[in-house]
């Protein structure tokens, strides 16, 4: 293996590349999953929640801390991580599918066979994305690098969340001729062809850097010991947990939003100039459905932005501190989720100011997350003298899963004690409790990540100790 902690542009985008697959995936469960199980495939709202919530929080639970376990006690010849995003790269196009099939069962059969399809999809993304998230830590130990890495990574991110919230829902129209059904399928048989030759690119053009040593050997009660005794990782299991509530939660609900609370008429006034640029330059993405192209306009500005504040966050992470930059970038995003109670389904103008403004501020946030739980590695090794990538990346994972099945769970369970019923106007009652999805409950759990990013200890300057002395030592 070579030495050098520096990487070249080549090895930072295949990497990046692996994210963009998982990405196709992940961002396609946190948009569509509750409204496709509720409005696609006949599921009631109760039962969606049911499968979300169980069939989510079991394989956080489970498959995670298995797979992490596993993973850091893999050792081949192409090293520790790369081999699961090789072995994985075809099973999870496969299952990424056949998750998103309407196939003609009765309605028990249907619910069983949504059980059985979300759950291997849940493991078979795990046994990919938590190894293919370690990787980061054993590519470079450098951490300028780390975070340039990370902003490559998520750039990368944003291209898959731009597609999947911009693009996806006009095109399953399109090509379903109004069958949502076949459209959802049409598409999702593309991203999983795709999505598996990017895994394949990944694996390919990457490099594990980092070995332990030989003579490091440690139990899987050893690696649970130097985690619960490791105050920085707890608090990012927290904040990991958190986040994702929010953005599963406030994702999975803008659908509903745009199709039953804000005014279609004042929506088809305020896109009508937006579509006309767009016609004129040769963007003709959008249908003439307002409903979709409004969601996807509405969509490709907040992501638009979060791509222009990650090219800012690598620079003031490098200078402030990863820990400072996250937890005042979340605290200015959170206002702007909280200001949408305010506004009325007519005040279109300043529900996309917001989305922008949020997704900015937002932005800075998203390459630091994974470079920060990288470091809580170096930290773990730092203080403990030995190094376990993969189980401290999926106690993280636990997080993101459970995070996203309470959050999606959350949508339809609300939804349904708001009284939401599919394909008809909906109750006062209930577009309050719509507003209230995209509003007031999201913001709870990234207030509560500021507060717990106060006791974080990994500042700037315990990032070029831990950096310095672990150069030392190995």
């Amino acid at each position: 293996m070579s030495n050098s902690q520096i990487l070249s542009v080549r090895e930072k985008i295949g990497y990046s590349l692996g994210d963009l697959a998982a990405n196709l995936v992940f961002q396609t469960l946190i948009t569509y999953l509750a409204y496709f199980y509720t409005d696609i495939y006949g599921l009631t709202s109760e039962d969606s929640s049911f499968i979300i919530l169980t069939v989510g929080l079991i394989a956080a639970f489970s498959f995670n801390p298995l797979i992490g376990a596993i993973a850091d006690r893999t050792n081949s010849r192409w090293g520790k991580f790369r081999p699961w995003v090789l072995w994985t790269s075809i099973p999870l196009g496969v299952i990424s599918l056949l998750a998103f099939s309407t196939p003609e069962f009765s309605y028990k059969g249907k619910f069983i066979y949504a059980v059985i399809t979300y759950t291997v999809l849940l493991f078979l993304y795990a046994a990919n994305n938590l190894p293919y998230s370690a990787l980061s830590g054993v590519i470079t130990g450098d951490m300028k690098e780390r975070n340039s890495m990370s902003s490559y990574r998520f750039v990368a991110v944003m291209v898959a969340q731009f597609f999947v919230q911009v693009f996806m829902y006009p095109i399953i129209l399109k090509v379903g001729d109004g069958d949502k059904a076949l459209g959802i399928e049409t598409v999702m048989t593309y991203l999983a062809v795709i999505g598996t030759v990017m895994l394949l690119i990944t694996f390919f053009t990457t490099k594990e850097r980092i070995i332990p040593k030989p003579e490091q050997k440690s139990s899987l009660r050893d690696d649970v010991s130097d985690l619960t005794s490791n105050l920085p990782w707890v608090i990012m299991l927290c904040v990991t947990t958190l986040l994702f509530i929010t953005l599963s939660m406030k994702g999975g609900a803008y659908l509903y939003y745009f199709e039953n609370y804000v005014s279609e008429d004042a929506l088809t006034l305020f896109i009508k100039p937006i579509i006309s640029f767009l016609s004129l330059i040769g963007l003709n993405f959008f249908g003439e459905d307002p409903v979709s192209a409004g969601f996807g306009l509405f969509n490709a500005g907040g992501i638009i932005f979060m791509i222009i504040g990650i090219s800012f966050s690598k620079g003031l992470a490098d200078k402030y501190g990863k820990r400072d930059v996250f937890s005042a970038a979340l605290f200015i995003s959170t206002l702007f989720i909280a200001v949408f109670y305010f506004f009325n389904p007519k005040n279109l103008s300043y529900m996309f100011l917001s989305q922008v403004m949020h997704g900015f501020f937002y932005g800075l946030t998203i390459p630091l997350l994974w470079a920060m739980i990288a470091d809580v590695a170096d930290y773990s090794e730092w203080k403990n003298n030995r190094r376990a990538t993969a189980i401290i990346f999926s106690a993280m994972m636990v997080g993101l899963k459970g995070g996203l099945s309470i959050g999606g769970a959350l949508v339809a369970s609300i939804l349904g004690y708001y009284g939401y019923e599919p394909g008809i106007e909906q109750a006062a009652n209930t577009l309050s409790g719509i507003k209230m999805l995209i509003s007031i409950f999201p913001s709870v759990p990234f207030l509560f990540c500021v507060l717990l990013l106060l006791f974080y200890e990994i500042d700037k300057k315990m990032e070029s100790k831990i950096e310095m002395d672990l150069k030392r030592n190995r």
